[in-house]
């Protein structure tokens, strides 16, 4: 993970990750709330960071970008060697209103120019987008560039606003493709929602031919996604298309080895202006239908330092001590715990502060059934609870609350997902706890990715409400500590 922390735990902002031939990754960010400067740092597997030299600053007084720096996008330069990055710049007599997108240049990474060619910078404009005299906002949204070549052609995709329309709902897509002069020249848009204020860090990504555009919400802080035959094609929506469950923000993607990486950043609490983490990379897929979906990154798996199967696992305990609760061992890596009235919580020390957990959970009867981690013996701590009914997983705080006797509980509903009830009830899991990071996998799609910082020592294990439900063929993989973010490059 990487927050970018310094004087507040939000300072990092939207984030770019570029991964060179070598497949060293390299983050580029904003720093929040000042917009001074855009922030690098560096990463051999896309998982422990250290700070770079900062790439750009704000211009000098009088110049276009003098009072922030706003959303980037670094790719390999289209005119020969090095590499590109187009950014968004506000300048101080604007007052902020106007947003406009740059461009600056560097042969190796780290050493950035600001070098305008290509008629930058670019600025709202009609007729197909707002601009001075079409503002019923007083601020005209144009940034968060993403440079896609499409058939040899150099297109910046970015956050506009569609010149007509109820003005909460203009949000857009706006594209510019470099002519015949060499000069960005703005394109109808190649998206219009309808229904959004902003699609903020738009991108697009071609997997097994079809174009998928993805956009990041802040009506409801969730990215979404809509999809077409061809790059300028008419986009569409599947019933459901939200690709990252709330709290996470800002995706991007970038391509290494034939995968697609996401990466984004989360909002701890929900709120904007608290703690803010990039998470771990996740990898984008398409099931049967076409439609999107994230998988568990690949490099997990060579972070593993032992591990331990179910039949070496040591007998769980019943923290609630319920009568009706039941344990048995069918077989060495199959469990069956059950408890008829009521909740019980079956758990086993916790092997690692940082784990996978992966196996088979099924349920039988109507009634309740979950995961637990970090679980004292007052019952306190993470639930993660698999609804086999209704389709829901929800990752919740529950607990004791020992700061308020007379609200004497904690009950936060922290993240919640849909996923496809299996005929059997029966499915594959993945929990990663890795920090303060938790990932949930269910049959190999990811469902749940968040952080939260309440609760670091206790018990894992699966709780049970009037059923009965089966842990099997279940390994844990222990994980070393994350690496510091603020190690120093010597």
């Amino acid at each position: 993970m990487y927050s970018g922390s310094g004087f507040s735990d939000w300072e990092i902002g939207d984030v770019d990750v570029f991964i060179d031939d070598d497949g060293k990754h390299h983050l580029f960010h904003l720093i929040i709330p000042n917009h001074d400067y855009i922030a690098h740092a560096v990463s051999d597997d896309g998982l422990s960071w250290r700070r770079e030299k900062n790439a750009l600053w704000v211009g000098d007084p009088g110049e276009w970008d003098d009072d922030m720096l706003w959303t980037m996008h670094v790719s390999k330069n289209s005119t020969g060697e090095g590499y590109e990055m187009y950014y968004t710049g506000l300048q101080r007599r604007d007052r902020g209103v106007v947003q406009k997108v740059g461009r600056a240049v560097s042969k190796d990474l780290v050493h950035w120019i600001k070098d305008n060619q290509f008629g930058l910078p670019l600025k709202s404009d009609a007729p197909h987008y707002e601009c001075y005299d079409n503002n019923p906002r007083e601020w005209l949204s144009f940034r968060d560039p993403f440079k896609f070549v499409h058939e040899g052609e150099d297109y910046l995709l970015i956050c506009a606003r569609y010149a007509m329309g109820p003005v909460s709902r203009r949000g857009c897509v706006g594209v510019a493709r470099r002519d015949e002069n060499n000069e960005f020249v703005l394109e109808k848009p190649l998206h219009i929602s309808y229904v959004y204020d902003d699609v903020e860090c738009p991108c697009v990504v071609e997997i097994k031919g079809t174009h998928y555009l993805i956009g990041s919400i802040r009506e409801d802080i969730k990215v979404r996604y809509w999809f077409a035959p061809k790059f300028k094609g008419e986009y569409h929506a599947f019933h459901a298309n939200v690709l990252i469950p709330q709290g996470n923000y800002a995706a991007r993607v970038v391509k290494q080895d034939g995968r697609t990486l996401l990466y984004n950043f989360y909002f701890v609490g929900g709120n904007v202006n608290t703690h803010r983490v990039m998470p771990p990379p996740k990898e984008l897929d398409v099931d049967s239908k076409g439609r999107l979906f994230l998988k568990s990154y690949h490099l997990w798996d060579k972070l593993v330092k032992k591990t331990i199967v179910q039949k070496s696992f040591p007998q769980p305990k019943q923290i609630l001590a319920n009568p009706t609760g039941r344990f048995n061992e069918v077989e060495n890596d199959n469990w069956i715990l059950s408890c008829l009235s009521g909740y019980e919580i079956f758990c086993l020390p916790n092997p690692a502060n940082n784990f996978i957990w992966e196996g088979k959970l099924s349920v039988e009867g109507m009634g309740k059934t979950g995961f637990v981690i970090e679980c004292d013996e007052q019952g306190t701590g993470y639930y993660t609870s698999i609804d086999f009914e209704n389709g829901f997983v929800q990752f919740r705080a529950w607990g004791f609350n020992e700061k308020d006797v007379k609200n004497n509980f904690i009950f936060d509903n922290i993240q919640t997902n849909q996923f496809e009830i299996p005929k059997n009830r029966q499915i594959d899991f993945k929990i990663i706890r890795y920090g303060n990071y938790f990932e949930l996998s269910i049959n190999g799609v990811v469902k749940l990715t968040l952080l939260d910082y309440r609760y670091n020592d206790g018990n894992i294990g699966v709780y049970t409400c009037s059923a009965s439900m089966s842990l099997s063929n279940s390994k844990i993989h222990v994980l070393p500590e994350p690496e510091s973010e603020y190690g120093a490059k010597s």
